[in-house]
């Protein structure tokens, strides 16, 4: 808001630029009251902010534009002029017609605006000036002991003064909620009554929310049905609307003064009306905001579509149904809910009806076109297309409320959800066929089964990580009159991991098979790293296992590996093996071996090392809690030991792993 002062030649002169907002009328009256009391027109001051008021809510209201206000005051009078910036004639748009009649019965509606200003101001008439066009009006000085020339009212009329006129424009509600507008609306009735003679008065409003017209606030007797009711529309955008009523005669001025009420709650309530709209979609952008968030975090199909229609019931419908595309582009329910729980099974029987009036019908036709689609009663709502990077994966049918139908509003955002819903499912579905693919690849890195020999117990546990192919690998390859032990873990994770893992598993097994000693086999797969590792590495736990009468004879060479834990069977554990060097590093490993005897009972576990860092927090499950747990399953076939030891690991936190675990236990059972 800008303002220009002026003085000349003895008169004062006040310039304004006023925003189009429901505080503009006191702002203008500010105004007027300060040049009042500079010039010494005090006198003036009730007919001023009278008319001020009038012409400055008019602008507001009709022209919803910004309006310049010029006052102008000296010795012999005030002159006050407002002008907005809307197209057209100002009598039409600002004040309505113009009014020749002079019976007051005979004034046309839109023009009872201008009766007060033609009954107050001495001159008053219209300016065009440019872009702008507006009222003017002058009030002659008077002396302070004069009083205000009362309104000509009908017979039998009480008579308002100026300042009751003047107080039923500048009753303001105390704060922008339901209750003060409502404390506002009845105030305002209460003093139209008594400058009217009314008996009472209601008004009613319908915000559009499926409540119907409500009453928003009512003073003394509700009016009746007849002639003597006097009603005036709220001028309310839409989806606003609603009536003042006043149960008085329509003589005089009760239905001039009833319009000029009508049009200043109107100004409050299209106020309350774009508040609630800004609260409602900063409601809207909250819900986006947090059905994207529930959505993300699930990476499973079925479990994504049953959360959607989740998300939508009550909120935005009274049921909601998800269908998906089949391969051969048929669509199938995946998943549907119902704000009445009684009306679930009646609902999956609607949407299961075929025809070409049918709701299935109206989806597929959405699915095909892809566009909304809407189908009628008694199933009423809408279904949008469910794309997700150019693909259509099927639609979302919602139906609407018994009372409510869906505004613009929410069918935008019932379209936001359907493009977040379908991205959802999507990557879902991307997320589904990755981890089926690693771990059909994982599978085929690993054996499919461990050797059954009698009197010896292989039994192994493998747990993977996310949807990527891990480097972790065990193996048990015959090898002459005994069987060669594996368990190795390759750096890093993805294809490559397992290209490299596949690699030394293959080289492992062909080595063995041409009856390669241990030291041998190891140098090669360090020489096949070096070659073709792509900069990999692979650590190596590797036993060669032969019988000797009862007990089993195991010779022990880690490349860089973890120690493998020995748990005898009176249930005394130890850490057997000597480090060497992993393969794949250098050109020339060490790799020492160490020679452990199991005897009936005893057992011998080897890792990973997804087992010894698994996490809680800061702090790793370790290898002195490996092997506090391996103490107590001393005795226990090899099987049950290597499914304590993954539970216990996996236990230990609430986390998922971040590495691959792999567990081989090998027990002599003689």
């Amino acid at each position: 808001m800008s303002v220009e002062a002026g003085q000349t030649t003895g008169a004062l002169v006040r310039r304004v630029r006023l925003p189009n907002d429901r505080r503009t009328p006191a702002a203008a009256r500010a105004l007027v009251r300060s040049v009042l009391e500079e010039a010494g027109l005090d006198a003036l001051v009730n007919e001023a902010l009278l008319l001020t008021t009038e012409l400055s809510t008019n602008a507001v209201v009709h022209a919803g534009t910004e309006l310049d206000m010029e006052v102008a005051a000296d010795a012999g009078g005030l002159t006050v002029t407002v002008t907005d910036f809307a197209p057209g004639p100002v009598e039409e748009l600002a004040v309505g017609p113009r009014n020749d009649k002079t019976d007051i019965g005979e004034v046309a509606e839109r023009g009872r605006g201008l009766l007060l200003v033609d009954h107050f101001a001495s001159r008053w008439g219209t300016v065009h000036e440019g872009t702008g066009k507006g009222v003017w009006f002058y009030l002659e000085s008077r002396g302070g002991s004069e009083t205000a020339a009362a309104l000509p009212v009908a017979e039998g009329d009480a008579t308002p003064s100026v300042g009751e006129l003047t107080a039923l424009f500048q009753t303001d509600p105390e704060r922008p909620t339901e209750e003060a507008l409502a404390d506002f609306a009845t105030d305002l009735l209460v003093r139209l009554s008594r400058l009217t003679g009314a008996t009472g008065g209601v008004v009613r409003l319908d915000r559009g929310d499926g409540g119907g017209r409500q009453l928003l606030a009512r003073h003394g007797r509700a009016p009746r049905d007849d002639a003597a009711t006097i009603r005036v529309p709220l001028s309310v955008q839409r989806p606003y609307a609603g009536e003042l009523e006043l149960d008085s005669s329509p003589e005089g001025y009760a239905l001039p003064l009833a319009t000029i009420v009508a049009e200043r709650l109107s100004l409050h309530l299209e106020n309350d009306r774009l508040r609630r709209t800004d609260l409602r979609r900063q409601t809207w952008l909250t819900f986006l905001a947090e059905a994207s968030e529930l959505l993300a975090q699930s990476l499973d199909v079925n479990l994504t579509m049953a959360l959607i229609p989740q998300l939508v019931v009550p909120r935005l419908g009274q049921w909601c149904a998800v269908h998906t595309t089949d391969a051969w582009g048929r669509l199938q329910l995946a998943a549907a809910t119902h704000a009445d729980e009684a009306a679930v099974s009646q609902l999956h029987g609607t949407l299961s009806e075929t025809g070409p009036e049918s709701v299935l019908a109206r989806l597929e036709e959405a699915s095909r076109l892809g566009q909304q689609v809407m189908f009628g009663s008694p199933s009423e709502g809408f279904a949008v297309p469910l794309v997700a990077r150019g693909q259509r994966l099927g639609t979302l049918a919602v139906g609407r409320h018994l009372r409510h139908r869906h505004d613009v509003d929410e069918v935008a955002v019932l379209e936001d959800v359907a493009r977040r819903a379908a991205l959802a499912i999507d990557n879902a579905r991307i997320h589904d066929e990755r981890h089926k693919v690693a771990r059909t690849l994982q599978a085929s890195l690993l054996p499919p089964a461990l050797p059954h020999v009698p009197g010896v117990g292989f039994a192994a546990e493998y747990v993977p990580t996310g949807s990527e192919v891990g480097g972790d690998f065990y193996d048990v390859v015959p090898a002459g009159d005994g069987w060669i032990v594996v368990v190795g873990d390759v750096s890093g994770k993805g294809v490559q991991a397992a290209t490299v893992t596949g690699l030394v598993r293959d080289v492992i097994r062909i080595l063995v098979d041409d009856g390669k000693p241990m030291t041998e086999v190891l140098c090669r797969v360090n020489r096949t790293l070096v070659q073709r590792g792509g900069g990999r590495y692979c650590t190596l736990a590797m036993a060669s296992v032969t019988r000797s009468g009862d007990d089993l004879e195991v010779c022990l060479h880690l490349a860089g590996h973890d120690r493998a834990v020995l748990v005898r069977a009176d249930g005394k554990t130890s850490f057997v093996g000597e480090g060497g060097t992993a393969l794949g590093l250098l050109e020339t490993i060490t790799s020492p071996d160490a020679a452990v005897t199991l005897h009936p009972g005893d057992s011998l576990i080897f890792y990973t090392d997804g087992v010894t860092e698994r996490r809680r927090g800061r702090e790793l499950f370790g290898t002195d809690r490996l092997r506090e747990a391996a103490a107590p399953l001393a005795g226990y076939p090899a099987d049950v030991m290597a499914a304590r030891l993954r539970s216990t690991t996996i236990n230990f936190s609430v986390e998922e792993p971040r590495d691959d675990i792999a567990i081989l236990v090998l027990r002599n059972d003689a």
